[in-house]
Order: C-alpha cells, then sequence, then structure tokens
C-alpha cells in the first residue's frame, strides 16, 4: 500500500506541432481521445487532486474533460515553453498533498501499474524529485515533493530542463523502469501508427521497476 498522498498537474497546453495538423490531444485511441485517455487515468488511479493545464484550442480540449472530476486551468502563455504550463497548474493545486506528479497528456502507454510502482517509489524517496528513467533516457512523468512547490513558483526550478539529473543529483531519485511507458509520447504520425499496432497486441512489459538515487 501507498502512503504519501498525491496531487497531479496534466500538462495538456502544447501545440502539438510534430503531429502535423491534427492536434494529437483529440486523437481518438480505443475510443476516447488521447487527453480524456490520460485524464480518466490518473481520475481512476484516485489522485486527491488532478489540475489540467490547457493551453493551445483550450476550449476544444477542455470540452473532453468536462464531465471528469478535475479542474482545469488555462495558460494564455503557452506558447512560451512548456514551465509556463507546470507554473499554471502548480500555482492552482489547492489541497496540501505530500507530492505533485507532473504528467505530460501524451503518455498513452502509461496505466495503474506505472503510476502504482512509481508511487510506491516515492513513498520510500529520501529526495525531493522522483524521475523515471529507461535505458539511460529521462521520461515522464516526475513526482516532486510538495516543498519544491514554492521554488518553482519563484522560478527557481526548471522541470523541463532534459538534464535535471546531471544538474541537480543531490536533489533526484532516478526511478529505473522496466518498460518504455515513461519514455513513449505521442508526438508523430509514425508513433501514432507504432502504438496503434501496438495497442491492438497488448505488448506490455510488465516487469517491476526500481528507484535508485541520481
Amino acid at each position: 500500500m501507498t502512503s504519501k498522498r498525491l496531487s497531479c498537474v496534466l500538462l495538456a497546453a502544447g501545440l502539438s506541432s510534430r503531429m502535423g495538423e491534427q492536434n494529437k490531444l483529440l486523437i481518438n485511441i480505443e475510443g476516447q481521445s488521447l487527453v480524456r485517455r490520460t485524464a480518466q487515468l490518473l481520475v481512476d488511479y484516485g489522485l486527491d487532486e488532478i489540475v489540467v493545464v490547457v493551453g493551445h484550442e483550450a476550449t476544444l480540449v477542455a470540452s473532453e474533460l468536462i464531465d471528469l472530476p478535475v479542474s482545469l486551468v488555462e495558460n494564455h502563455d503557452y506558447r512560451e515553453g512548456q514551465m509556463t504550463s507546470v507554473y499554471t497548474g502548480i500555482k492552482s493545486l489547492t489541497k496540501n498533498t505530500d507530492g505533485i506528479i507532473i504528467c505530460l497528456a501524451d503518455l498513452v502507454l502509461l496505466d495503474k501499474a506505472d503510476l502504482y510502482a512509481m508511487h510506491l517509489a516515492f513513498d520510500k524517496c529520501t529526495t525531493s524529485i522522483l524521475v523515471p528513467q529507461y535505458l539511460g533516457e529521462r521520461g515522464n512523468p516526475i513526482i516532486l515533493d510538495h516543498s519544491q512547490r514554492q521554488a518553482i513558483l519563484n522560478g527557481e526550478k526548471n522541470l523541463g530542463c532534459r538534464k535535471l539529473i546531471q544538474k541537480q543529483p543531490q536533489e533526484v531519485t532516478v526511478f529505473e523502469a522496466q518498460n518504455d511507458h515513461v519514455t513513449f509520447d505521442l508526438d508523430t504520425p509514425e508513433a501514432l501508427q507504432n502504438v496503434r499496432q501496438r495497442l491492438q497486441h497488448k505488448e506490455y512489459d510488465t516487469k517491476q521497476p526500481r528507484a535508485r538515487n541520481a
């Protein structure tokens, strides 16, 4: 059983420019839009609070979530980068939980088992940031101790930095994932074709991840 309470900021504001004209968050995946699929996963997992940050095509994206128990907030500065959405989401959280999951809306392979394994690792974490990694590649979502909230609001942390583990090793615990669910995001038409084939054949790796200090 997990012990620490978690809230979540779901980032759903990006341009999805690499997908072409189609907004990837509105793509149908197994009967649901991608953004709803991810939000539903987080709701079903049972987090204390979920804030969804919208930006690009905000009205369309928000309409996919209107009946879910999540809070919606619009980031008008989404074109300036992902950290503006992280800031907007964290600022909008209302509950004083132990940790905050920062989750991308296009983590199409992420499932409850992945969240649970990361949650267990965060329970044992002695640092303030838990970062997943698979075969040396940093992934998402990450989990922050609530103590990091004010530092982000003060502009002292850039969690979008791909060199976060190297730059702040004293603050980071690396979560060694045993599958690519944390690194596979849906950015291109080729990735969409790949993931539809995988979901059709249910190609999931069920090995248990583990955590280590950076």
